[in-house]
């Protein structure tokens, strides 16, 4: 956040802009402190246990959990904004990483992933944990998405009338090695070094595969050990390994469309292989991890309300 602010305040100041450093202004959280919590605790007649928080700034956020802790210190916050995923003082919605589930159930405040993190960290935290790759790795991956993704300003470039014929190609971004989900990537995953990630975004609305890239020589093991691994991890639950799931030597992103739950799986040979995650980036990759953290907070089944499929149903 600290170098965001400097970034800015630089582009402002060369270009005859006022940088209005909403995520700094202490007059952000405060507003929402003085009167957004006030009226939701209002219209909620004081019945306010569990908060999800769609929004893209901390301020927001931050004004509303300190309202309502005072009203109720046991309200629960789930936050699916960036502000907080490297915070050690929330935890992160990843119930799947081991003994993450019981310290979500037990949290009070809950960081949802980004939706590129999820398929990065579903396939490099477990084989970190494992000892199976180093955390001095410099890891290369890629995430190939919807344009749903990109949030109301991408969706509404997509479906303009008078579109750019560039956007009818698949378009990479990040290109800066900036990109806003690889700390947590990195911290979630314990890597010592930030992996080389780049998006690519492309003419469909939703839909999300992430890749990552090993070769023989970041292996304390072999491509068996890693499926493994997966095989005890993801047998069942949202998260599953599938071999062979390919659709005839080719693997489509947008095949976990309106789907809650994601898939991963391993392709290539001993020398070179290929660690492949596919999901929903509006459900695994966003309200439907939010969803599924909320229904842990409240003691239900994890998928409760949550859209899942086997793959022979998909194949139907």
């Amino acid at each position: 956040m600290k170098k965001l602010d400097v970034i800015m305040k630089d582009f402002a100041s060369k270009n005859g802009y006022y940088y209005l450093n909403q995520g700094g202004n202490p007059d952000n959280p405060a507003a929402h402190y003085e009167t957004t919590g006030p009226e939701i605790w209002e219209d909620a007649d004081g019945k306010v246990d569990y908060v999800v928080a769609l929004v893209g700034t901390g301020g927001t956020l931050a004004g509303l959990s300190k309202f309502f802790r005072e009203k109720n210190p046991n309200v629960k916050i789930i936050d699916t904004s960036t502000a907080y995923r490297t915070n050690d003082n929330w935890t992160y919605g990843f119930a799947e990483l081991p003994n993450q589930e019981d310290k979500i159930k037990n949290s009070k405040r809950i960081t949802n992933p980004g939706c590129h993190a999820s398929g990065f960290i579903a396939l490099v935290a477990p084989l970190i944990y494992n000892n199976l790759i180093s955390p001095d790795i410099i890891l290369s991956s890629y995430s190939l998405t919807g344009y749903s993704g990109g949030g109301k300003k991408m969706i509404a470039e997509y479906e303009a009338e008078n579109r750019p014929s560039l956007f009818a190609a698949p378009r990479i971004y990040g290109l800066s090695q900036n990109h806003k989900h690889i700390p947590e990537m990195q911290k979630i995953c314990g890597l010592n070094n930030a992996p080389l990630f780049s998006p690519i975004v492309a003419q469909y609305y939703e839909g999300m595969t992430t890749v990552v890239f090993l070769s023989k020589k970041d292996l304390n093991g072999n491509i068996d050990n890693i499926k493994q691994i997966y095989k005890s991890l993801y047998n069942n639950g949202l998260i599953r390994f599938v071999e062979n799931n390919d659709e005839n030597g080719i693997l489509s992103a947008s095949a976990f469309s309106d789907r809650d739950d994601m898939e991963i799986s391993i392709f290539g040979n001993d020398e070179r292989i290929t660690l492949i995650s596919r999901f929903d980036n509006l459900g695994k990759g966003a309200s439907g991890s939010a969803i599924e953290n909320m229904n842990i907070v409240m003691g239900l089944k994890k998928d409760t309300g949550l859209i899942t499929q086997t793959k022979d149903d998909k194949n139907e």
